[in-house]
């Protein structure tokens, strides 16, 4: 069992966790879970519908003549509808602590119902390149997303982003306001400044912390951040990912991305240009959510007060001028895992609204 101390030090760092939907896989319910060793591509992990690679000249320097190009993995699934015309283009961005492959009800209810789907795994996630001078941002994630878009000759989308998602999702519509039709944010992270009240961590003291992640302090973060402290045999399959890569022989790499991609979310807000976004936004709110980043850096009296998902979404749709907020009570971090009906049924209505 993990001490206090470990798991203090886990729910401090912004750790890295990859979510399954519940059909995948049904080895969950073994008692003695084994997790496996990943490296940093994911090379023996499947992933649930074909995966394409866009190399991208993003900061890659040219030597000797050569580009060396990063690549993007991406998801590209057609409407299971032949019968019928398609309605429409479904971007999802998944969050800091996950990989296109979390999408993969999502996915599935879309098509079905009509909607290409577009599922790509940014720089430094899933099964994408790992590059370790990489400077994060969310424009250039944004930037590169846009150059997938036009690599798949594709002009107007709905955009859906979870968790971080939904910060990039945000940061899309602001750079690209003509290519996004309707935006969806899902319990978003970054609906309030943390730096404000959070201290800054330094980047060699957050590669430090993610060096010292196992199986079971990944565990240990999403029992107390997704699942308000009840583990349940099913949920297991959600340690594949991350656990695996704390265990694999990339292990190092890994946690120095980790620690610049949680320095990017930190240090990049987008919550004081919410006004700004002209599209149409569909809020679904998991009010359990407590999610903060550095909540135990930040003064005793303040911590409280960090991450009240309860309130932030009402804030964030007042602030986004045609937001429409659909709160999920009792729900958490993860609405397209805990509730899935709810959420799905949120997220297709709106799509398919005129308004």
């Amino acid at each position: 069992m993990m001490n206090r101390k470990a798991l203090r030090a886990c729910l401090g760092a912004l750790c890295t966790v990859a979510v399954f939907l519940p059909q995948l896989p049904l080895a969950a319910a073994a008692e003695n879970y084994q997790i496996q060793p990943r490296d940093a591509l994911l090379s023996n992990y499947p992933y649930p519908y074909p995966v394409k690679f866009l190399p991208l000249p993003s900061q890659q320097p040219v030597e000797n003549g050569h580009d060396e190009k990063l690549r993007m993995a991406y998801m590209d699934i057609e409407p299971n509808t032949a019968d019928k015309p398609p309605l429409g283009t479904a971007l999802l961005l998944h969050g800091k602590n996950f990989s296109g492959a979390y999408w993969q009800s999502t996915i599935q209810a879309l098509s079905d119902r009509g909607y290409r789907v577009i599922v790509p795994d940014q720089i430094g996630f899933g099964k994408s390149s790992k590059p370790l001078g990489f400077q994060f941002s969310f424009q250039a994630l944004a930037q590169h997303t846009n150059a997938l878009l036009e690599h798949l000759d594709i002009n107007k989308v709905h955009v859906a982003g979870h968790s971080m998602g939904g910060m990039l999702a945000a940061r899309f519509a602001l750079m690209y306001p003509q290519s996004v039709e309707k935006l969806i944010l899902i319990n978003p992270i970054g609906l309030e400044d943390w730096k404000k009240v959070v201290p800054y961590q330094p980047i060699e003291e957050a590669i430090a912390a993610e060096k010292r992640q196992t199986p079971e302090m990944v565990k240990g973060y999403m029992t107390q951040a997704y699942f308000d402290g009840k583990w349940k045999p099913e949920y297991n399959p959600l340690l594949d990912i991350q656990g695996g890569w704390t265990i694999g022989a990339d292990a190092e790499k890994i946690a120095v991305i980790d620690a610049r991609t949680s320095d990017m979310v930190f240090t990049q807000p987008v919550v004081y240009e919410f006004p700004d976004i002209n599209a149409p936004t569909l809020l679904i709110i998991g009010t359990r959510d407590k999610t903060a980043i550095g909540r135990n850096r930040a003064p005793a009296s303040a911590q409280p007060q960090l991450g009240r998902y309860d309130l932030l979404g009402k804030s964030a749709a007042e602030k986004i001028p045609q937001a429409k907020l659909v709160e999920l009570e009792n729900v958490g971090h993860v609405p397209q895992y805990e509730a899935f009906d709810r959420y799905i049924k949120a997220m297709t209505e709106f799509l398919q609204s005129n308004g």
